[in-house]
């Protein structure tokens, strides 16, 4: 049926009312902004809370979720919450709770959660997972709500009531702080110390006077509860002052060595509610967009153990310091808070300091204070009426229960003994319901005890309302109490602040990020320890700035050194075949006037060798024409051409045959001579020219001919200059006893007389065996002066240099492990 057709009915009045639209549209817009403001958005300056926290932690203690209790679903709590008191939907019910019960988002949480509640990269599981109960402090803000401390409200259908605000026993508001986005306005308040914030509470109750430098040397700063450090102090002072204001929060991070070879930056605290994975996305999207340099790799090892940990590699060349002051400029590292501290006073917003939010909150706690003395003096004053009116009924016992027995009904009863016995009708009503067993000695006595007692806590209380000041010290005394209970040390760091090297110019951004290219030595010691010395200059020489001879100490022999730059990416030979790239920019250096090889580091720690066995035997340039020559145990020889080399950190550089190892590498042109020291006491020394260069991956050939069971044990190359100078070096011991105890005989011959053979010859013999002996151990062809030490790298004395080449060596006094050059020597 169409409409247009119908007719009104007859009672059918029309009423139209012109309205002005932008009157209409202001009128209501106002009651909803206010509506937002006082009811959802903001939190009150008395307890620090929202309306739906206040009803959460409310409804949750009606509910007896207590700490000692167990845990109970959160979709039941929240079910009752907006059932009872909250009528906006569920889903702003659990977002609160779940906020209360974070630890990165409260500096003490209100709420203890049970189940996966969210984290700062992802959201919590939904209600029907997890489980809530009270935390201990939300005792603390809701104890004694049954002692008339505050005023209830009727809830929104009008068949409840509720607290208008919590007793709050500590300043929640500055404690845990508060956000929040009304209409018009906003409120951002950071959370603080629980102690600090209540001495602060504690010296404005002594002191009403006091000014904000007097409450800011209790309250300094901040405190977050995911700790990092506060740079720059200012901003805060004028948000103390003002309510309004800001601060950079920076994350906890420290430079370690992730590996032997490779510096990290570990961050262990970040920004409030900044979550590694958002720092880690910067972090990528700043490495990608070129505005980040120096960084290989970022690995998130935050686990429920350790806590955050976030690993950033830093790449070879870079300084850790200069790249953390990039990160700070590009990424969630650094971070702002903007201080808006909008709370709800008197049922209207206002914007509050930090001397004026402490006097909001001490103006409250007193006010609860009174109140809950009011309230317990008129309940022992109750108390009292009704046991003075007992201990007259059981002094005149018999005549009582006459009168009660005489009387028709219950109403004349009560009539006749107030009339009787001068008793109030609440007297004589509680009397008449009084049980017969009380009636006793023992309760005569009970009543007049408590008669005592209540007596004596009217006083108390009539005195306490009576004193201002006995009502702040007591308020006063119960934040210290709630401090003690529940306050943990300070976790944030307050700094002022420091100039950012990362907020220089683009274009210099390299120059400041690179470390500088400096002329190095490096230092292999026979021990396995690397060191770099940097140079002063190109060529200035490093022997006439060493520690002198008699000031030796551990590890001082050295097996190979070379001259690069920090920078400059060199070879590391093993006893393995490999060669090993490795820049020294991050070995330890040390000084050209006191250079100590002990605080270096272990090579085979530095480059994470796989291989326990296996072993670093010489130091060689990447960027020089000059062959390396290597002899192995099997007295094979091999020279590898220069510049074929692989793409790769490691590869091989000589094939080995199976159980053969290098014993000896150096890098030297072919004018050199290669040396070769048997187990036998063969020396063989003949010219590199005779020794065809090879790839990489050849087998080498025949070196020095061995006899029997005979291996190599010591192979180097040696420039002609140094060969006229060289020595040799040569320790014989008995094959039969156990290693490292029989120290044996040592000698120091002049390498000159050694006659030169050929390649693949068996050489002349270096030291005469005397009893017992059938083995040389140690040998070493070098400079002057010859360094040996023993196994731990302690220094050993070797003999006077003059013996024959076939002389016996003298009587060792104690085992020396390796021979070496003197630091400052320069060693191919």
């Amino acid at each position: 049926m169409s409409r247009s057709n119908s007719t009104p009915p007859a009672d059918f009045t029309e009423r139209i009312e012109d309205v002005d639209v932008s009157t209409e549209m202001q009128g209501s817009f106002l009651e909803y902004a206010y509506s937002v403001i006082y009811s959802r958005a903001l939190p009150d300056a008395r307890d620090g809370l929202k309306p739906v926290q206040r009803r959460i932690l409310y409804q949750m203690s009606e509910m007896g979720l207590r700490p000692d209790r167990g845990h109970v679903k959160s979709a039941r709590v929240v079910g009752e919450v907006m059932g009872k008191l909250h009528p906006h939907g569920d889903t702003a019910i659990y977002d609160a709770l779940v906020r209360m019960a974070q630890a990165f988002t409260l500096r003490v949480p209100l709420i203890d959660g049970h189940g996966n509640f969210g984290s700062l990269d992802d959201g919590p599981a939904a209600p029907r997972y997890t489980e809530a109960r009270l935390a201990a402090p939300a005792l603390a803000m809701t104890e004694n709500l049954d002692e008339d401390v505050v005023d209830f409200v009727p809830n929104y259908d009008n068949q409840l009531t509720q607290p208008d605000v919590l007793p709050a026993a500590y300043p929640n508001l500055l404690v845990n702080g508060a956000s929040g986005i009304a209409v018009g306005m906003a409120t951002n308040m950071a959370p603080h110390n629980l102690i600090e914030v209540v001495g602060a509470a504690r010296h404005l109750l002594a002191y009403p006077d006091a000014t904000l430098e007097d409450l800011m040397e209790f309250v300094p700063g901040p405190d977050l509860p995911t700790g990092g450090t506060i740079v720059g102090l200012a901003g805060i002072k004028d948000a103390y002052a003002t309510g309004r204001g800001s601060f950079k929060t920076r994350a906890r991070v420290s430079v370690e060595s992730i590996t032997a070879r490779k510096a990290g930056l570990v961050v262990t605290e970040l920004p409030y509610l900044v979550g590694p994975e958002r720092v880690i996305e910067k972090i990528k999207d700043g490495v990608n967009s070129k505005k980040l340099s120096g960084i290989s790799d970022v690995t998130d090892l935050t686990d429920r153990t350790k806590g955050l940990r976030l690993v950033i590699g830093i790449k070879t060349g870079f300084s850790p310091e200069a790249v953390l002051e990039q990160l700070y400029r590009v990424t969630p590292l650094e971070d702002s808070f903007n201080i808006n501290a909008v709370a709800l006073v008197d049922g209207g917003p206002q914007t509050l300091g930090l001397r004026e939010l402490l006097m909001v909150y001490v103006g409250h706690r007193i006010q609860v204070v009174t109140r809950r003395s009011a309230y317990r003096l008129a309940r022992r004053k109750e108390r009292l009426h009704l046991v003075e009116g007992l201990l007259v009924a059981i002094l005149d016992i018999d005549e009582v229960i006459q009168v009660i027995r005489a009387s028709d009904d219950s109403e004349q009863a009560r009539t006749r003994l107030i009339d009787v016995f001068d008793l109030s009708q609440i007297q004589a009503e509680y009397i008449l319901e009084l049980r017969l067993r009380r009636l006793t000695r023992f309760s005569r006595i009970e009543l007049e005890t408590e008669r005592d007692q209540l007596l004596a806590e009217i006083a108390a209380l009539e005195k306490l309302l009576g004193s201002k000041q006995a009502i702040r010290t007591l308020v006063s005394d119960e934040l210290a109490s709630v401090a003690e209970r529940f306050g943990t040390p300070r976790r944030t760091v307050l700094t002022e602040a420091r100039p950012s090297i990362a907020g220089a110019a683009a274009k210099r951004t390299a120059a400041i990020l690179e470390v500088t290219d400096t002329p190095t030595r490096l230092y292999l010691s026979t021990t396995g320890r690397i060191a770099r010395v940097d140079l002063p200059s190109a060529d200035e020489p490093l022997t006439e700035r060493i520690v002198p001879a008699q000031r030796r100490s551990k590890h001082d022999a050295i097996l190979s050194s070379l001259d690069t730059t920090s920078r400059t990416e060199v070879g590391a030979v093993t006893s393995l075949g490999r060669l090993i790239r490795f820049s020294p920019v991050d070995l330890p250096v040390m000084p050209p006037t006191s250079i100590q090889l002990a605080a270096g580091v272990r090579i085979g720690d530095y480059l994470a060798l796989p291989y326990k066995e296996e072993k670093v035997l010489a130091l060689v340039s990447l960027d020089s024409d000059q062959a390396i020559a290597l002899g192995t145990r099997f007295g094979i020889v091999k020279r590898v051409t220069p510049g074929d080399w692989a793409n790769k950190p490691d590869f091989e550089i000589i094939a080995l045959k199976p159980k053969d190892v290098v014993v000896g590498a150096a890098q030297g042109p072919e004018a050199d001579e290669l040396v070769f020291v048997a187990s036998d006491s063969q020396l063989l020394r003949f010219p590199a020219g005779s020794v065809r260069p090879q790839g990489r991956t050849a087998g080498g050939m025949a070196g020095i001919k061995l006899a029997g069971d005979t291996q190599v044990i010591y192979f180097t190359s040696l420039a002609p200059d140094a060969a006229e100078s060289a020595v040799v070096a040569t320790i014989a011991t008995g094959s039969q006893t156990l290693a490292g105890t029989d120290p044996g005989s040592a000698k120091v011959s002049d390498f000159s007389e050694y006659p030169a053979k050929g390649r693949a010859t068996g050489g002349v013999r270096s030291h005469r065996f005397l009893k017992g002996e059938d083995t040389v151990s140690v040998a070493w062809v070098g400079p002057l002066p010859a360094r040996a030490v023993g196994p731990d790298g302690s220094p050993r004395s070797l003999p006077e240099t003059g013996s024959r080449r076939d002389a016996s060596g003298a009587m060792l006094d104690a085992v020396v492990g390796s021979i070496g050059a003197q630091i400052g020597t320069q060693i191919g």
